[in-house]
């Protein structure tokens, strides 16, 4: 008889988080860079341009008026892809408790900047999908949501980690 199921409130939680956060992320990265730019629809060749929508992320990132123009660039150009990558990393679960953690300090960060930005009564858009989406309280909900979930699926990963696994074929002793 096994000590531990192999799926408890645990695992469940992690397998959501990893899944959800994972497709989240990967999404978010996917439209900033790939979607169409709706800001340049009459010109067919600034459309579909990554440069372009890189820019446009740019002005978005902007808007929040939190870092200098050498920041806003290099955040408009890498975040995308680290969103991306990090989307896969934690869909494929590997080294789960680090990726877990750097997401959870980024949607921190999201949080804090989208609160920000809210009490401050800026009118401006989020920028967390190529669809344009204001700041508002639904917004700073939805991210408190998976800043949540990502928390409890890293605690729980660390967790886990501590933890042999149910399946693994107990340990002999040689008395």
């Amino acid at each position: 008889m096994m000590e531990s199921a192999p799926f408890n409130s645990r695992r469940i939680v992690i397998w959501l988080g990893r899944l959800l956060l994972g497709g989240i992320f990967i999404y978010a990265g996917y439209s900033k860079v790939f979607l169409p730019n709706h800001f340049y629809w009459p010109l067919p060749m600034l459309k579909f341009s990554i440069a372009a929508n890189l820019s446009n992320f740019g002005f978005q990132v902007d808007s929040y008026k939190l870092l200098s123009p050498s920041g806003v660039s290099f955040v408009a150009h890498s975040l995308p892809f680290a969103e991306i990558l990090l989307g896969l990393l934690l869909l494929i679960g590997w080294r789960l408790p680090i990726w877990g953690a750097i997401v959870t300090l980024l949607l921190a960060g999201f949080v804090a900047a989208v609160t920000r930005a809210y009490l401050l009564h800026m009118n401006i858009n989020c920028g967390c999908f190529a669809a344009p989406e204001p700041v508002s309280v639904k917004k700073i909900l939805e991210d408190c949501f998976m800043l949540l979930l990502a928390l409890l699926m890293t605690v729980f990963a660390f967790q886990e980690t501590r933890r042999p696994h149910p399946w693994s074929a107990p340990e002999k002793s040689n008395a």
